[in-house]
């Protein structure tokens, strides 16, 4: 048993006498003695984890750097982690960074130390189990994994393949590789370092959070890859590719790499993808199949299979320079939500067709659900009350009705209806949980909504607003994070006289609202409070405050009725001009291809990126980085718009901008920018004022009867849109959804703070900094 210590008058007296001379006694890092009185203190040694964040570590290895000042020799660097001697894994490597891969790190924290004569340095990292979680909190217990599986986190060793791109031009895509058999056609490629190669390359494939990563490189059959010193055929550049849609799985499925994979069905012919051309120049690719929204629409799983994406790169492949991004539809949600809250994953974006995240289109869709539930059922128009379609198509913001059936059908009902098959999930049965929801047989089922994907980051529905199902198994479902409380529908119609008063109350008194299982209510949607303010604070809704520090490309087209209008391009542009008052990182091309403005741009953009990132790249300036992306765009490198003579305007900087007007471009608009809300379409349950007749034009002859028809509508009043909305403000970064022991903290906790240059594998030196936040 430890001896009490002894508090006497002379103990008392020493350590008064002590407590002065500690810092002249003991170093920095708490190594030992200084060489002598009045001796500066020496500099510790400073220990860096390049592949990943310290306390963000995977399957029990971790690269690391330690940072060795002047005067302390490789050699006389011991290293441990732990009780365990990893010295050995360090050398000196290509380019002068003392390095090695520290690996058999067991789950939860270690420490590993570095010391030399007179210096020291720790850094504690925390390994986690590759099927996860890491950071996006407890997982679905219900999951299907690969029949390949070796356990319940759908374990596998990496996979490996080679293909090649033949010189056939009839032979377009990457074709399967015999090494033993090589085939006669194999083609030939430079990089843009000038290395010139056959255009062979390895595909690895692997599994991670339960499901599927893919990684190509250009290879070298019969080579080494040695990730401390890779090959001059790789130009340390990585681009990640996505897909579109938007839903829930419960099954590994295969990562997308197409430029409109989940958009448009099938390739374009005669075109190379861009992930094809960026291997011929060099760079690395990688997808997972977590960072499609269409497989899993969690912008949290999203971010997280690609930081362990990325430790996995960068252990095995070498470090990078940085990191571009490319999708269309889902894949630009994908990469602009995880930018703006997970900053450092990516330093450029291309995004096609895009949206700038998933509720508040959704919130757009769901009005066109319930519109359609009105206008589509003549039997529910009040006596007298007919609508012609040029009505309807103008409350719904959009040049037809198209658009919103297109919308309901192919995007909304599938994301939020929680019995519809989605993948690894089969029929209901009564009672059995392992089987999918079904609100009568099966309450306790397995949930097809994306809102219980969402659970973590949305919170569970509160006990006061449990419907049947919820009380029945005793648990709130994923939380709803909009609602239309307060919406008056048709009100700019109704203020221009092309609807009556008798339309636009008839509207409002039958349009109802939505419950968590989706089904149409009487009462209007109020939304569950903490998921709506959760919404904006975990990034689900994306503000674009984090959007500073980042290059973007978008390139789209007309759309007059399949939901992916430039009207969701311009919420983007707007609410960046909010939050950083200006769009200077962001560069806009328009065309006239149906949404994608033309086919050719994917394999542009990603080369007008990467000349745009090269730039930044060797900016040592000491200014902040977004000035860089600002400042050291190419001059060239503008707004376009293609085929549309007599549409660009030179400015006084000689730059270019389009300004064609907005019916060029089909900018339409929403249910609730017709009902008076902002431009930036980012109010998912709106403030409330006093319903008022003073309020409407006195050209608004509403009869007594009507006005009272309008109390019992809006009892609290209607949308006061020149207030923010409820809970909106901007994304906290780098949030966990975990507490120590691995209970779930919903709506997030800031992550630890690390210190700077960790994860800097990620990318050079500039952006070195930005997992900080």
């Amino acid at each position: 048993m430890r001896r009490p210590l002894r508090r006497g008058p002379l103990a008392l007296l020493a350590l008064v006498v002590a407590l002065p001379l500690l810092p002249l006694l003991l170093t920095p890092g708490g190594a030992g003695l200084l060489p002598g009185a009045g001796a500066a203190p020496a500099e510790g040694l400073r220990i860096l984890a390049v592949s990943t964040r310290p306390d963000l570590v995977t399957d029990g290895d971790v690269r690391v750097e330690i940072v060795l000042p002047d005067g302390v020799r490789p050699r006389e660097v011991r290293v441990t982690a732990g009780n365990r001697d990893v010295t050995d894994a360090f050398a000196v490597r290509r380019g002068g960074a003392f390095e090695g891969l520290v690996s058999g790190l067991r789950p939860g924290a270690t420490t590993i130390t570095a010391t030399a004569p007179g210096r020291s340095g720790t850094l504690a990292v925390v390994n986690h189990d590759t099927s996860g979680p890491v950071f996006s909190g407890p997982q679905s217990t219900y999951y299907r994994c690969q029949p390949t599986a070796r356990d319940r986190g759908c374990s596998e060793p990496a996979r490996y393949r080679l293909l090649y791109a033949s010189s056939n031009p009839l032979r377009p895509g990457l074709l399967p590789y015999d090494e033993k058999n090589p085939p006669s056609d194999v083609a030939t490629t430079t990089t843009d370092e000038g290395v010139r190669v056959p255009f062979i390359v390895r595909k690895e494939t692997g599994y991670a959070l339960r499901d599927r990563y893919t990684i190509f490189v250009l290879w070298r059959p019969g080579r080494a890859w040695d990730p401390f010193a890779p090959p001059s055929q790789f130009n340390r550049k990585l681009l990640i590719t996505h897909g579109g849609g938007c839903g829930a799985s419960y099954t590994p499925a295969d990562p997308p790499t197409g430029d409109f994979s989940g958009t448009i069905p099938v390739a374009i012919p005669g075109l190379q993808e861009s992930y094809v051309a960026a291997l011929s120049k060099g760079f690395g690719v990688m997808a997972t199949a977590l960072a499609n929204t269409g497989h899993h629409c969690n912008p949290v799983v999203n971010a997280e299979s690609l930081v362990l994406a990325k430790e996995r790169f960068v252990e095995q492949y070498g470090r990078l320079r940085y990191t571009i991004g490319t999708g269309c539809s889902g894949g630009s949600i994908a990469q602009y939500t995880v930018a703006n809250a997970y900053p450092g994953v990516y330093q450029g974006l291309v995004t096609t067709c895009s949206y700038p995240d998933t509720f508040t289109a959704g919130a757009q869709f769901a009005d066109y659900h319930l519109l359609r539930g009105y206008f589509e059922r003549p039997q529910r128009w009040g006596t007298g009350v007919v609508w012609t379609q040029e009505q309807m198509a103008a409350v719904e913001g959009h040049l037809s009705i198209v658009n919103g059936i297109v919308a309901d059908e192919g995007l909304f009902k599938a994301a939020l209806d929680p019995e519809h098959p989605c993948p690894g999930t089969t029929a209901p049965k009564r009672g059995d949980t392992r089987t999918r929801y079904d609100s009568r047989i099966n309450p306790g089922g397995v949930r097809c909504s994306v809102l219980d994907l969402l659970i973590n980051p949305l919170a569970p529905r509160p006990r006061s607003a449990w419907g049947p199902e919820e009380k029945q198994v005793g648990r709130g479902f994923g939380g709803i994070p909009f609602g239309n409380a307060g919406l008056q529908y048709g009100l700019k119609q109704l203020r221009s006289g092309l609807i009556t008063p008798a339309q636009f109350v008839d509207l409002n008194a039958a349009i109802g609202g939505l419950d968590v299982d989706e089904r149409r209510t009487r009462a209007r949607t109020v939304g569950d409070v903490a998921s709506v303010r959760n919404a904006y604070r975990t990034g689900l809704i994306n503000e674009a405050g984090g959007l500073s520090e980042v290059a973007i490309i978008d390139h789209g087209g007309p759309d007059p009725g399949a939901a992916h209008d430039t009207a969701h391009t311009f919420w983007t542009q707007e609410r960046l001009r909010r939050a950083q008052g200006h769009t200077d990182n962001r560069v806009m091309w328009f065309g006239l291809v149906p949404l994608i403005g033309d086919p050719r741009w994917a394999v542009e953009a990603l080369f007008e990126m990467d000349r745009w990132l090269s730039r930044i790249e060797v900016d040592r300036r000491d200014v902040p980085l977004a000035r860089k992306v600002v400042q050291d765009r190419p001059a060239n490198l503008t707004d376009r718009c293609s085929n549309i003579p007599g549409i660009l305007e030179v400015e006084r900087d000689g730059r270019t901008r389009c300004v064609q007007p907005e019916r060029l471009r089909l900018r339409l608009s929403t249910p609730r920018e017709q009902a008076g809300g902002p431009t930036t379409n980012d109010v998912l349950a709106c403030r409330l004022k006093p319903l008022r007749r003073a309020d409407y034009d006195q050209l608004i002859p509403f009869t007594d009867d009507q006005w009272r028809t309008l109390q019992r509508i809006f009892p609290d009043g209607v949308c006061d849109f020149s207030r923010r909305g409820i809970g909106q403000s901007q994304a906290r970064t780098w949030l966990g959804y975990s507490d120590a022991d691995g209970d779930v903290v919903y709506g997030g906790r800031e992550l630890p703070g690390v210190a700077r240059g960790q994860a800097s594998g990620w990318a050079g030196g500039v952006w070195a900094d930005l997992v900080r936040r």
